[in-house]
């Protein structure tokens, strides 16, 4: 690592690995801030430390949530731009015509954003509850758009999929379970009317990555091929076979290894062709989504990468496609992807400032003329130490046996403590001198040698900890939950070398409320490099590529709410406008979430405050500042302030 003076914004975007995941939305400007250019590499881009100030002075308080919707729309014109070459390429004669399915980001500017901009395209939405379809009804106006019916499915969901077909919709109610068929035939009797209908066939083709077992054989949706086949003649006896339209699978979200959806693709291909073959009028093939991002930018088969690109992908499904149908003589079908996380990720980040920090005390405390042996053989410990030569050749042996020696004594510390034989200084002490032995062995350690494993560990036990105001379960429950890697960077500073190597963690009173996991040179890192905390001015850091499932799928741990947020557009100039503000939830909103009055919790709190007046245990004056503060926290964010 080059000196602190040489530094550059060149090192830290390698560092944090910037130029990998970033591109084209996010760099390092010359001020040493993340610059985001919502529209990618047609240019404009905003300063984000400047926007978090103004932001900041307009009573939008941290954790910020801030919603880029240029990205929104360049993520969906990317898609369809690498389906179109993708198709003229291939001289494939149908279109792509895709989804966002609703689960990723259920936020009503999020879904109105994605109907408003992609109508160009004829963009549809993808339901996979009521509530879903409720969203996707009252927003798709578009008769040409597709609103793909998911999900569990009651007798009320098939009819009112059936009515919108005739309001001018075109929903197709997706057949996952076998039970479904007898709904849809009820239904459609009922109604003397019937839903365009698809069905989902289980695959044989196995995924890999985190959700690779979601699919198969023992998957929670899908049907086999003898339920399929069972289907088909269920529909034709009940005159229904004519409104089969659609082949649906999905192997996964987040596929990071393209092979798994070539074999995927040719299997579900020659099911199309069958279905066409037995009778069904067919005409779109949904691949699903699982269309990954690459989150470290290492374009690897890991499962915080993807060993493909956006063009690959669509190159894939166009080609695969074509070469099953053409053979055949069947036409090739629309193509559908519900591609939600590819779409969603980047247009998302949050920004969160560093509330303080913490480490183990390495310093070398001053000596005294009566310290016990066992303190003073630390000492000597420490020194021995000091004066290995950085270039000695039994430096490691040396290393790891005077570690040995200091975790002994400050065993032997610890029992004459616990006997009543050292005191309470002495035996901090000791603890001080055994941290200050390892971070002056942390600090010899070879650079071209394999490093013993207790020695290496060394390294993370003297890492600090920062503390960060948002809560883990909130604002990424997905690191928590299936320890899920997004990038993690600060967003200022990065024309210097950072000194610090620490984890961070939230505001909630959990262990498990910490990020600890980092992205690094395509292997996850336990430790982040970070600044020294300005007491002048915020340490700020964005968690990135987090607009996809993280804000639908928090809780309230600790009662910390949603946070505020705001969605941001490009003007002319190089300016910004601000489409939308979206309040967090304060103290007042999570208490009603848990079925708390807070009229009633004052209330309670106004006549304990009374009894305490009377019995002279509280003044007046106190009784009211007392109340006040608990009025104004119910009006607060659920986060800390300045």
């Amino acid at each position: 690592m080059s000196d602190s003076e040489h530094w550059s914004i060149q090192d830290s975007a390698a560092l944090y690995g910037l130029d990998r995941w970033g591109d084209p939305y996010f760099s390092i400007n010359g001020r040493g801030h993340i610059s985001v250019q919502p529209q990618g590499d047609r240019g404009g881009s905003l300063d984000l430390v400047d926007l978090v100030s103004e932001l900041k002075s307009r009573n939008l308080a941290l954790p910020l949530l801030i919603r880029f919707d240029d990205i929104l729309e360049d993520r969906l014109e990317r898609l369809h731009a690498v389906f179109e070459r993708a198709i003229a390429q291939y001289s494939y004669p149908g279109r792509y015509q895709g989804v966002f399915p609703v689960k990723c980001n259920q936020q009503r500017h999020v879904v109105e954003e994605l109907v408003s901009c992609g109508k160009r395209w004829n963009f549809g939405l993808e339901a996979g509850s009521k509530a879903e379809l409720l969203i996707a009804l009252s927003l798709l106006d578009d008769p040409e758009a597709l609103l793909i019916c998911n999900g569990y499915k009651d007798r009320l969901y098939i009819e009112t999929a059936i009515l919108a077909r005739r309001l001018g919709r075109q929903p197709v109610v997706v057949i996952e379970q076998p039970d479904e068929v007898d709904r849809i035939i009820e239904a459609s009797k009922s109604l003397g009317a019937a839903p365009y209908i698809g069905v989902r066939a289980k695959l044989s083709s196995r995924s890999t990555g985190r959700w690779g077992s979601s699919v198969g054989d023992k998957a929670k949706f899908g049907l086999s091929i003898p339920e399929l086949l069972e289907t088909v003649e269920r529909l034709r006896d009940n005159n229904l076979l004519q409104d089969l339209r659609l082949l649906h699978f999905h192997i996964g979200s987040q596929i990071n290894d393209i092979a798994v959806l070539k074999d995927a693709l040719q299997e579900a291909g020659q099911i199309y062709v069958e279905l066409n073959r037995l009778g069904a009028p067919m005409g779109f093939l949904d691949v699903g989504g699982g269309l990954g991002i690459d989150y470290d930018g290492s374009r690897t088969a890991s499962s915080a990468s993807t060993n493909y690109s956006l063009q690959n992908y669509a190159n894939d499904v166009v080609a695969t496609v074509r070469e099953c149908c053409e053979p055949n003589g069947v036409a090739v079908p629309t193509l559908v992807s519900e591609s939600g996380r590819a779409i969603a990720s980047h247009f998302s980040l949050l920004v969160f400032d560093i509330l303080g920090s913490s480490a183990l005390p390495a310093s070398i405390p001053n000596a005294r003329g009566d310290e016990p042996l066992t303190v003073r053989n630390l000492r000597d410990t420490l020194a021995t130490i000091q004066e290995l030569s950085a270039t000695a050749d039994a430096q490691l042996v040396r290393l790891q046996e005077a570690w040995n020696d200091a975790l002994k004594f400050k065993q032997d510390a610890l029992a004459a403590f616990r006997l009543g034989y050292m005191g309470l200084p002495d035996r901090g002490t000791a603890e001080q001198l055994t941290w200050a032995c390892a971070d002056a062995i942390s600090k010899r350690l070879p650079k071209d040698q394999a490093i013993p494993e207790e020695l290496a560990a060394l390294s993370k036990a003297l890492a600090g900890t920062y503390y960060a105001n948002l809560s883990i379960f909130r604002s990424a429950p997905d690191t928590w939950a299936i320890d899920q890697l997004f990038p993690v960077v600060p967003i200022q500073k990065l024309d210097q070398r950072p000194t610090r190597l620490a984890n961070l963690a939230d505001l909630t009173c959990d262990s498990d409320g910490r990020l600890d996991s980092f992205i690094g040179d395509g292997q996850p890192k336990q430790l982040l490099e970070l600044h020294e905390l300005d007491s002048e001015n915020p340490y700020l850091i964005g968690l990135f590529l987090s607009g996809a499932y993280q804000e639908v799928m928090g809780n309230l741990h600790n009662l910390f709410g949603t946070t505020n947020a705001v969605h941001i557009r490009l003007s002319s100039g190089g300016s910004y406008r601000i489409d939308h503000v979206v309040r967090g939830d304060t103290n007042a909103d999570v208490l009603e979430a848990m079925e708390h009055d807070p009229r009633a919790l004052l209330e309670r709190l106004r006549v304990a405050a009374e009894a305490a007046i009377n019995n002279g245990q509280l003044r007046i004056d106190e009784s009211r500042r007392l109340l006040d503060h608990l009025e104004s926290s119910l009006r607060q964010t659920t986060y800390l302030q300045d």
